[in-house]
């Protein structure tokens, strides 16, 4: 099912990604093959579906797992005193900040959604999905031309890039 078939999910996001601060993600590159934004969106449409078949909070889970990622800069050109991993999810908090108010668990989720890169591990199960979800869908953004490469059994197209690299 398409995330926006699924009436419950859109009832949590909705207007949280008609918000025009959530909707600049999508001119937003990430993971070179996605948008910002189609990538948050991917994070917490499966972290929602993750959470509700475990009968977790899907609701805190879908909208931390939008907002997790939501910051303006191009992270492969921006420095920061601190890295990246640790600066971008307290951007990220303020800014979801600006358009709702978030609960304790929504900001875990926020917070601690590149933990393994950062040291404070998160504090609620539903957290630990997104963090996982979110790892998931950044390889999968990443390799897109490989596996559609495959998809469309042209595999000596993986063959080239590869040896190219």
């Amino acid at each position: 099912m398409h995330y926006t078939q699924d009436k419950e999910f859109m009832e949590y996001i909705g207007q949280l990604i008609e918000n025009p601060r959530m909707k600049r993600m999508d001119q937003i590159v990430h993971h070179h093959h996605s948008t910002r934004l189609k990538h948050s969106i991917n994070v917490a449409y499966t972290s929602y579906k993750i959470a509700k078949k475990f009968g977790w909070d899907a609701k805190s889970t879908a909208r931390g797992g939008v907002m997790h990622d939501m910051f303006y800069y191009d992270w492969r050109t921006t420095k920061f005193n601190k890295g990246h991993a640790w600066i971008h999810p307290r951007i990220a908090l303020r800014n979801a900040r600006k358009i709702t108010t978030v609960n304790k668990l929504e900001e875990d989720i926020i917070l601690k959604h590149m933990w393994g890169a950062t040291i404070a591990p998160p504090r609620y199960k539903e957290s630990y999905i997104v963090t996982t979800v979110d790892k998931y869908w950044a390889v999968r953004e990443a390799i897109t031309p490989y596996t559609e490469a495959f998809k469309h059994r042209r595999p000596h197209l993986f063959h080239r890039r590869i040896l190219k690299r």
